[in-house]
Protein backbone atom coordinates (compact mmCIF):
# COMPACT_ATOMS: atom_id res chain seq x y z
CA UNK A 1 0.00 0.00 0.00
CA UNK A 2 1.62 3.45 -0.94
CA UNK A 3 1.83 6.22 1.56
CA UNK A 4 1.43 9.50 0.24
CA UNK A 5 2.32 12.59 1.48
CA UNK A 6 1.87 16.43 0.74
CA UNK A 7 4.95 18.63 0.49
CA UNK A 8 5.20 22.63 0.90
CA UNK A 9 8.17 24.67 0.69
CA UNK A 10 8.98 27.97 2.80
CA UNK A 11 11.67 30.43 3.20
CA UNK A 12 12.53 32.58 6.07
CA UNK A 13 16.04 34.48 7.34
CA UNK A 14 16.98 34.32 11.01
CA UNK A 15 20.46 34.87 12.60
CA UNK A 16 21.75 33.07 15.69
CA UNK A 17 25.17 32.84 18.09
CA UNK A 18 25.98 29.36 19.31
CA UNK A 19 27.31 29.63 22.51
CA UNK A 20 27.45 28.33 25.79
CA UNK A 21 26.95 31.41 28.29
CA UNK A 22 29.09 29.38 31.01
CA UNK A 23 31.81 29.45 28.77
CA UNK A 24 34.16 32.50 27.94
CA UNK A 25 34.27 34.04 23.99
CA UNK A 26 37.61 32.18 23.06
CA UNK A 27 36.51 29.13 24.71
CA UNK A 28 32.83 29.44 22.79
CA UNK A 29 35.15 30.07 19.79
CA UNK A 30 36.84 27.00 20.07
CA UNK A 31 34.19 24.86 20.30
CA UNK A 32 31.74 26.79 18.03
CA UNK A 33 34.34 28.66 15.21
CA UNK A 34 32.66 31.72 13.55
CA UNK A 35 29.12 30.13 14.27
CA UNK A 36 30.48 32.04 17.91
CA UNK A 37 30.84 35.62 16.80
CA UNK A 38 29.08 38.05 18.94
CA UNK A 39 27.39 39.53 16.99
CA UNK A 40 25.86 36.45 15.50
CA UNK A 41 25.46 35.38 11.99
CA UNK A 42 22.30 35.06 9.46
CA UNK A 43 20.99 32.23 7.33
CA UNK A 44 18.58 31.99 4.82
CA UNK A 45 16.61 28.86 5.66
CA UNK A 46 14.50 26.61 3.48
CA UNK A 47 11.73 24.53 5.07
CA UNK A 48 9.93 21.79 3.59
CA UNK A 49 7.33 20.53 5.47
CA UNK A 50 5.48 17.05 4.64
CA UNK A 51 1.98 16.16 5.77
CA UNK A 52 0.80 12.44 5.47
CA UNK A 53 -2.73 10.85 5.92
CA UNK A 54 -5.80 9.47 4.28
CA UNK A 55 -6.30 11.45 1.16
CA UNK A 56 -10.18 12.44 1.90
CA UNK A 57 -12.21 11.09 -0.33
CA UNK A 58 -14.72 13.95 -0.46
CA UNK A 59 -11.45 16.30 -1.69
CA UNK A 60 -9.39 14.16 -2.91
CA UNK A 61 -6.77 15.48 -0.51
CA UNK A 62 -4.44 14.86 2.35
CA UNK A 63 -4.91 18.04 3.47
CA UNK A 64 -5.66 21.37 1.88
CA UNK A 65 -2.45 23.01 1.00
CA UNK A 66 -3.72 26.21 1.94
CA UNK A 67 -4.49 25.67 5.28
CA UNK A 68 -1.16 23.30 5.68
CA UNK A 69 0.64 26.98 4.58
CA UNK A 70 -1.33 29.26 7.10
CA UNK A 71 -0.35 26.68 9.85
CA UNK A 72 2.85 26.57 9.04
CA UNK A 73 3.03 30.48 8.65
CA UNK A 74 1.47 30.49 12.56
CA UNK A 75 3.40 27.73 13.99
CA UNK A 76 7.14 28.23 12.69
CA UNK A 77 7.50 31.23 9.87
CA UNK A 78 5.81 34.28 12.07
CA UNK A 79 8.39 33.50 14.98
CA UNK A 80 11.27 32.90 13.10
CA UNK A 81 11.67 34.81 10.04
CA UNK A 82 13.87 37.84 10.29
CA UNK A 83 14.30 37.58 13.67
CA UNK A 84 17.23 36.52 16.18
CA UNK A 85 16.74 32.67 17.21
CA UNK A 86 18.36 33.37 20.42
CA UNK A 87 16.88 36.04 21.73
CA UNK A 88 13.24 37.16 19.66
CA UNK A 89 12.02 33.71 19.08
CA UNK A 90 10.24 32.37 22.42
CA UNK A 91 9.48 28.73 21.82
CA UNK A 92 13.82 28.49 21.00
CA UNK A 93 14.59 30.43 24.79
CA UNK A 94 17.05 28.57 26.48
CA UNK A 95 18.03 26.32 23.22
CA UNK A 96 20.79 26.17 21.23
CA UNK A 97 19.78 27.08 17.80
CA UNK A 98 21.72 24.69 15.68
CA UNK A 99 19.66 23.46 12.72
CA UNK A 100 19.63 20.52 14.05
CA UNK A 101 17.55 21.57 17.16
CA UNK A 102 15.89 23.83 14.94
CA UNK A 103 14.61 21.21 13.24
CA UNK A 104 13.56 18.98 15.97
CA UNK A 105 11.62 22.16 17.69
CA UNK A 106 9.61 22.80 14.40
CA UNK A 107 8.81 19.29 13.83
CA UNK A 108 7.68 18.78 17.35
CA UNK A 109 5.51 22.07 16.93
CA UNK A 110 4.09 21.12 13.66
CA UNK A 111 3.15 17.60 14.75
CA UNK A 112 1.03 18.89 17.91
CA UNK A 113 -0.80 21.81 15.69
CA UNK A 114 -1.63 19.71 12.74
CA UNK A 115 -3.83 16.81 13.88
CA UNK A 116 -5.72 19.65 15.99
CA UNK A 117 -6.54 21.16 12.61
CA UNK A 118 -7.22 18.34 10.44
CA UNK A 119 -7.53 15.14 12.47
CA UNK A 120 -7.10 12.51 9.72
CA UNK A 121 -3.60 14.22 9.07
CA UNK A 122 0.18 14.27 10.49
CA UNK A 123 3.50 15.60 10.12
CA UNK A 124 5.75 12.72 8.36
CA UNK A 125 8.73 14.70 7.90
CA UNK A 126 10.61 17.81 7.70
CA UNK A 127 13.67 19.24 6.24
CA UNK A 128 15.96 22.26 7.06
CA UNK A 129 18.27 23.90 5.26
CA UNK A 130 20.62 25.93 6.58
CA UNK A 131 22.62 26.29 3.62
CA UNK A 132 23.46 24.87 -0.13
CA UNK A 133 24.99 22.15 1.42
CA UNK A 134 23.39 21.66 5.18
CA UNK A 135 20.09 20.38 5.78
CA UNK A 136 18.47 18.42 8.95
CA UNK A 137 15.61 16.24 8.45
CA UNK A 138 13.41 15.07 11.45
CA UNK A 139 10.85 12.10 10.47
CA UNK A 140 8.26 10.91 12.00
CA UNK A 141 9.20 7.59 14.16
CA UNK A 142 7.17 4.45 12.57
CA UNK A 143 5.94 1.98 14.85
Amino acid sequence: MACLTLSVLFEFSASHRLCKPELSDAENEKLFGKCANKNGHGHNYTLEVRAGGAVNPSTGMIVDASELKALVEEVVIRDVDHRDLNRDTPWMEGRMPTTEVLAQTIFDRLSDALPRRVPSAYIDSITLQETRRISVTVTRSRP
